[in-house]
């Protein structure tokens, strides 16, 4: 295998990428294999040292050149985004600039990596604590944000020395390829990035997962998988960033603006159709205020307009695949089966490509799998409470804790929900939270670790202790 990161026909056979929106085939792409895995190893661990020692200042400028890059070629990643994975035009630039900014974030991060120096107490030397790259990292992004993803992982990895092999989603490698494209004329030198798509994703992941060279996996997708790559990463002794499912709530108390509301709920719910792991799940609304909520986010949600994603006035896509559109709809089905109302939507789209309607479902029944799985889907979830400890209980009553949201004009009901709800972010008045320069991550079975902000760059690196005398 050539070890170049601008190679696209890697691994030993290819396989075709579909349009979500048409069926039709997309794209060629090579199909890794075990061996091609390994080799996308070696040549990360031939050239770790090398890339670890080189200057701060030498990695932020390639860095702050591919986003310089990525900026450049906007309209190529938002194309090509919008065509494999399915998203709007619109929404596809925005993940381009906020995936961008991640580049440019973590060159600053580069060159502000701080160790300490102290006297011990007995005064008998020096404490001398210094940070070091871990080492090769794999990186397995999803395939609802192909670039961002990326990004939110290379750039830290880049930053703090590290070389990666990323393992992008089966759905959506060209994003990914195209990444490394645009990496290789910043200036990367050979061998610090591979790319390699795959169909059979157990076997490579678990391959490169035993290997002793590997240092650190990063991981963002399902509970599910991510326990799986726990487990493999005892053997190894690995660090590990694991970014997981989520079951957002979103309260909506009865002193909020409600327009504000509304605008928030929408925005967290539909932004990428609801394929997003911080997406509003579960909207709580106080019944003094429910009726009016409901019937404002249905009217915003019924009118928005379903189609492929670069048709002019589209604002939503279609779903990834058949089978996630499926699972919608099984789930729609079986809370309106239990008593939900359909406010609007409710229905699979007939015809080519994985589409649903947008939805609005009310007085979903506490038993409903719709309020216990992450929906990823554009079907917004809405019951009732009565008081504020009761909104707080439900909301935390899940194994998940990515992200939440809540409206109020209370400033002591800010604070104190804040700090009660079990969940590593939190959005108050907002409905949109992710942000390059604020660490992402989520409690309990979301995951560990934080990527973003200052704090990503620490996923990277150890902390060495050296006792100096004299």
């Amino acid at each position: 295998m050539e070890r170049r990161i601008v190679e696209l026909n890697v691994g030993t056979s290819t396989r075709s990428r579909d349009d979500d929106a048409t069926g039709k085939v997309l794209a060629s792409v090579a199909d890794a294999g075990v061996a091609d895995a390994v080799a996308a190893l070696d040549a990360a661990a031939a050239v770790q040292a090398e890339w670890a020692a080189t200057s701060p200042r030498a990695r932020s400028v390639i860095l702050r050149r591919a986003w310089e890059l990525l900026t450049e070629r906007a309209d190529d990643f938002a194309a090509l985004m919008t065509a494999e994975m399915g998203k709007t035009l619109a929404e596809a630039r925005g993940e381009v600039a906020y995936g961008a900014e991640f580049f440019r974030w973590f060159s600053e991060e580069a060159v502000r990596v701080y160790g300490r120096t102290a006297t011990p107490p007995a005064g008998n030397g020096r404490i001398l604590v210094v940070k070091q790259p871990v080492g090769p990292v794999l990186a397995v992004t999803p395939w609802n944000f192909p670039l961002a993803m990326g990004t939110r992982k290379i750039g830290p990895a880049f930053a703090a020395g590290c070389t990666v092999v990323v393992k992008p989603a089966e759905d959506t490698p060209l994003t990914m390829l195209l990444l490394a494209r645009v990496l290789a004329d910043a200036g990367l030198p050979d061998g610090v990035l591979s790319v390699i798509p795959t169909l059979n994703s157990p076997d490579v992941v678990a391959a490169l997962m035993a290997d002793p060279r590997l240092r650190k996996v990063s991981f963002t997708g399902s509970t599910q998988v991510g326990k799986i790559l726990i487990e493999q990463s005892a053997g190894q002794v690995l660090r590990t960033s694991m970014e997981l499912g989520g079951n957002a709530p979103f309260i909506v108390f009865d002193d909020a603006d409600i327009d504000a509301a509304v605008e928030g709920a929408f925005a967290a719910k539909m932004r990428n159709g609801g394929e997003a792991c911080t997406a509003a799940n579960r909207i709580l609304v106080h019944n003094a205020v429910r009726e009016e909520f409901t019937a404002k986010l249905t009217e915003k949600v019924a009118a928005i307009k379903v189609g492929p994603g670069d048709a002019e006035g589209v604002n939503l896509g279609p779903l990834i695949n058949a089978k996630q559109r499926d699972r919608v709809a099984g789930l729609v089905d079986e809370a309106v089966g239990l008593g939900a109302r359909v406010r609007t939507g409710g229905k699979a789209v007939p015809g080519d490509g994985f589409f649903f309607e947008p939805t609005v479902l009310d007085d979903v029944p506490a038993g409903a799998r719709i309020l216990g799985e992450e929906i990823f889907g554009p079907v917004a979830v809405i019951s009732g409470f009565d008081a504020e400890d009761e909104a707080v209980t439900k909301a935390n009553s899940t194994d998940y804790g990515l992200a939440a949201y809540f409206y109020t004009r209370d400033l002591d009901r800010a604070m104190r929900v804040s700090g009660a709800l079990e969940s590593g972010m939190v959005g108050v008045n907002r409905g949109v939270i992710s942000d390059p320069a604020a660490p992402f991550g989520g409690v309990k079975q979301s995951g560990l670790g934080s990527e973003g902000g200052s704090e990503g760059i620490e996923e990277y690196l150890n902390t060495k202790y050296i006792a100096l005398t004299g």
